[in-house]
């Protein structure tokens, strides 16, 4: 069976403008000018899906905000699994705070393959976000397209696990993301195309 899924990360969050690893840990409202981000984009978001899209968020605010900015009061799923991940003694701060701190050094050169202290694996986060997004397409019966509000690690996640490549390959800013052209079958899902966009606005 064919559909469309849009990933779309969040709008931005005063967390966001700061450069702070905003995770699980963070339940943050959009900034006022993510929240004007998010209803400017709202019209060329909607026009990409097409048949009585099914909704999905992460259930921290910002993504929860961001899903009723964009599609009104259309019936949101929550699926917990979709939460951002868990950074640990990083949760809520910025470069410049943690600079000198060695286990933070070791994380970043380790391109964050290490654990956060007090955080989350990162494999078992790409698990965790994995299981998130097939739960959405198994909400998506008869081929209804599918619309994911979640965070910008979930979708490195998901992508960097169905279609290789590094999980930084598929960063995304506030509100951007990847229309993704899905074939479920038998032998589990094939993401057959995934074009990214920024914004709301196709690239």
């Amino acid at each position: 069976m064919r559909r469309r899924c849009i990933l779309i990360r969040h709008g931005r969050t005063s967390g966001n403008e700061e450069g702070r690893y905003i995770g699980a840990g963070t339940d943050e409202e959009l900034s006022p000018e993510g929240i004007e981000e998010v209803t400017t984009a709202g019209d060329k978001v909607r026009s990409l899906l097409r048949n009585d899209p099914v909704i999905v968020s992460s259930p921290l605010i910002r993504a929860v905000q961001t899903a009723g900015l964009l599609f009104g009061d259309r019936e949101t799923e929550i699926i917990e699994d979709l939460k951002e991940m868990e950074f640990g003694a990083f949760e809520g701060r910025n470069y410049e705070e943690l600079k000198d701190d060695p286990e933070y050094r070791a994380w970043i050169d380790s391109r964050g393959s290490r654990k956060c202290p007090g955080g989350e694996d990162i494999e078992e986060f790409k698990d965790r976000s994995v299981r998130g997004f097939v739960r959405a397409l198994d909400m998506c019966l008869a081929g209804r397209d599918c619309c994911i509000v979640c965070h910008g690690g979930n979708i490195m996640a998901i992508l960097s696990r169905f279609k290789g490549g590094d999980y930084y390959d598929y960063r995304v800013e506030p509100l951007g993301g990847y229309i993704l052209d899905i074939e479920t079958d038998d032998e589990g899902i094939h993401i057959i195309t995934y074009d990214r966009f920024d914004g709301g606005i196709s690239s």
